[in-house]
């Protein structure tokens, strides 16, 4: 087992992280930025460096210091969590050429999963279910473009190659619209991503967003801890997420987890990830994969057992897969709601003091927080404060114990969008299960 770990990020997923290795006896270095002196995990962590001023530019985005603080306290392994540097390939394998563990992919894995077409053609040989699309990038030959787009069908989707997070998409329902669409596409893809390659996709209209949480090994081994849904979206952004997803039938689950293990073994995978879904008539669609731990794992966790960062610090130290498929076993249904700091109306950030932080409790009931009363929410980074989870013998169960989790919770001082969540949790379509992922914004009025 790795001795000691630099957590290279902030907030809930750091203090996640630095329990997990708790548990396994592992020492812990907590990175953190001039505004992070007071998070908890670094009040916590063996030992703490500070990496530079509060824009993440300066601090989580450095990666020269990140090394360097590896390198001061006689650190093995960098954990980076997710977002940041979590999926940048570069980081990685500057990590690993300077003598670290980096746990996480290996750098060439991250490196084909981040370009979005070249993950596409990847997954297409390894027998994934794709998006009918371009099937690689989209030039300049307008007539090309033009006749590739009817070939499709509109409405087609336009989608950068290096996007993410929401960016860099853009839907175009006639032929008119067509090529000042990928202009612009790619004029944002080269601006927010630095690649404006671009590629073209069937739109599907009304979707859910169903994906695979896997673990690997990197030596053969892989397994499937079931599916999320995650279609209660607002700016492409996830709200609420639920495991397993309503209405996907055990042989749905085994045919499409399968194949995301297929596909592990033959790319040869190390360590946990997401295969991204959209899920329409039945039909599974892969849109991406994302190489790191999610945000909403611990509803993977609450249903199947399994510790996602143990297995990550475990697979990371060279260990070969603890689990087979076999012992995977769904136990009830879990539902995870994000708690941002931000207006439930307007969505307008709020940092600010915490004045007073009581979490719910009760049997199933699960906070994943780095907030405290007296804690300041800085302005700097992501507005999300925590994540409440709720788990059931039953979907009704965890939807029950959820409304109850989102009454008793309270936190004064900023504004929170629990009140959001109380409307959703509330809504009608909703407790059925399998709303698509246009349905929040709908409900909301956004165009």
């Amino acid at each position: 087992m790795l001795a000691k770990v630099v957590i290279a990020n902030r907030g809930e997923i750091a203090l996640r992280i630095l329990r997990a290795c708790r548990e396994l006896g592992i020492k812990t270095v907590a990175v953190h930025s001039e505004a992070d002196r007071d998070l908890k995990h670094v009040r916590l962590a063996d030992e703490s460096v500070c990496i530079g001023p509060a824009p993440s530019n300066l601090s989580y985005l450095n990666v020269p210091a990140i090394i360097s603080a590896a390198e001061v306290t006689d650190a093995v392994g960098i954990h980076p969590g997710y977002g940041f540097l979590s999926e940048n390939a570069d980081f990685a394998e500057r990590v690993e050429n300077s003598g670290f563990v980096f746990i996480g992919p290996k750098p060439e894995s991250i490196r084909i999963m981040g370009d979005k077409v070249a993950a596409i053609k990847a997954m297409q040989d390894a027998g994934v279910p794709c998006v009918p699309g371009s099937d690689g990038p989209v030039g300049d030959n307008t007539e090309k473009n033009i006749k590739l787009a009817k070939k499709i069908g509109y409405p087609i989707i336009i989608k950068a190659a290096g996007g993410g997070g929401g960016r860099g998409m853009r839907v175009v329902h006639s032929e008119a619209a067509l090529l000042n669409s990928i202009a612009l596409t790619k004029q944002e893809a080269g601006q927010f991503f630095g690649n404006d390659t671009v590629y073209m996709e069937k739109y599907l209209e009304t979707p859910r967003h169903v994906e695979i949480q896997v673990l690997s090994d990197g030596q053969g081994n892989a397994i499937h801890l079931a599916e999320r849904d995650c279609s209660m979206q607002r700016r492409n952004q996830k709200v609420v997420e639920e495991a397993p997803a309503p209405g996907i039938t055990e042989e749905q689950r085994q045919k499409i987890g399968q194949r995301c293990v297929d596909a592990c073994i033959k790319i040869n995978y190390r360590g946990a990830g997401t295969f991204e879904f959209l899920y329409q008539d039945g039909e599974f669609y892969f849109i991406e994969m994302n190489t790191r731990v999610q945000v909403e794992h611990p509803v993977t966790e609450m249903i199947t057992g399994v510790d996602i960062i143990k297995e990550q610090l475990y697979i990371a130290s060279g260990a070969k897969l603890r689990y087979k498929q076999s012992d995977i076993k769904i136990s009830g249904h879990a539902i995870e709601c994000r708690i941002n700091a931000e207006d439930a109306k307007t969505f307008m950030p709020s940092p600010g003091m915490i004045e007073r932080y009581h979490p719910p409790g009760g049997p199933g009931i699960r906070v994943d927080t780095h907030i405290y009363g007296g804690y300041t929410v800085p302005p700097h980074y992501d507005s999300m404060v925590g994540k409440l989870i709720a788990h059931g013998n039953d979907r009704d169960i965890a939807i029950a114990r959820m409304r109850g989790a989102l009454d008793e919770i309270s936190i004064t001082g900023i504004k929170t969008n629990i009140d959001l969540h109380k409307e959703i949790l509330g809504d009608a379509a909703f407790q059925v299960g399998g709303t698509n992922i246009h349905y929040l914004e709908k409900k909301l009025g956004i165009d």
